[in-house]
């Protein structure tokens, strides 16, 4: 079993910045593809980042390259998640996710990921 608990979300303006937290316990975080995704009101969870086990290889949906970063601290067990230029649009809760690395794929559908943070609220203001 493995338990997500996120921090770091809360209300900026419009090109600001956050940094998302997800700390996990439970097992080796080190075997573990780690995710963050969102969900707006009335839209699907979508995937935002994800990082494999080691940190080498990371995944960006098209809306948020080039503004967010996940990165990994294996030592400290926690997946962060950088947003800078925020947006609008942007505006979700967002959760943090796991499931054991598979190693040869990047799993990008929430369905394919076994446990979940409760999620932190981010809103962006105009």
């Amino acid at each position: 079993q493995v338990q997500l608990v996120e921090s770091g979300g809360g209300l900026v303006q419009a090109g600001g910045s956050l940094r998302l937290s997800c700390a996990a316990s439970g097992r080796t975080f080190s075997s573990l593809h780690m995710g963050w995704f969102r969900q707006a009101p009335g839209k699907e969870r979508e995937c935002v980042a994800t990082i494999n086990f080691g940190g080498g290889r990371t995944y960006y949906a098209d809306s948020v390259k080039g503004r967010f970063a996940i990165s990994r601290d294996n030592a400290k067990n926690t997946v962060y998640l950088q947003m800078n230029s925020l947006k609008p649009e942007d505006t979700a809760v967002y959760y943090c996710a796991a499931l054991t690395d598979p190693l040869y794929y990047t799993p990008t559908a929430a369905n394919e990921y076994r446990y979940w943070g409760q999620g932190t609220q981010v809103t962006v203001t105009s």
